[in-house]
């Protein structure tokens, strides 16, 4: 009886070594990061996931007499599919919100990505930004990163 004591003891010590190692493991791994990264100046995007480029597309951001804004930010909201009420109800599909009402979306004027051409959103390409707006909710919002830059 006191074999099987010490050999259960032994057991447990193990198990509960075991779990600890894994919870240190899982707490220890960062939590998926998608970094976008929008250039005014060369009207592009990078996009990063866990440090590994996911795609570089052309986009349009603000045209003469608009202003995109510069920063970091983190999106607060995706809709599908949104309806500028600024801009005479303009289709925004696969919209990612960053500050106000400013977003990343798709735009149907394909032509005038790579040169300024908005109203302060970043445009792109709508199989560019579908691809995004499903990398944003798989991943999440509270680990997507937006930045941009001049």
């Amino acid at each position: 009886m006191k074999r099987w004591m010490i050999l259960l003891a032994g057991l447990l010590s193990m198990v509960a070594l075991h779990v600890d190692v894994a919870l240190a493991t899982a707490k220890s791994k960062p939590p998926p990061q998608v970094d976008i990264v929008i250039d005014i100046s060369s009207q592009s995007m990078a996009v990063d996931v866990n440090g590994w480029r996911y795609g570089r597309w052309k986009v349009s951001t603000a045209g003469e007499g608009y202003h995109t804004p510069r920063g970091t930010w983190r999106p607060f909201m995706l809709k599908e599919m949104h309806y500028s009420r600024k801009y005479d109800n303009a289709p925004m599909p696969h919209s990612i919100f960053f500050l106000g009402g400013y977003a990343i979306h798709a735009t149907y004027s394909t032509r005038l990505l790579g040169r300024p051409a908005s109203h302060g959103c970043i445009r792109l390409h709508p199989r560019n930004a579908a691809k995004l707006y499903a990398l944003v909710r798989k991943h999440g919002m509270k680990s997507t990163r937006i930045t941009i830059v001049n």
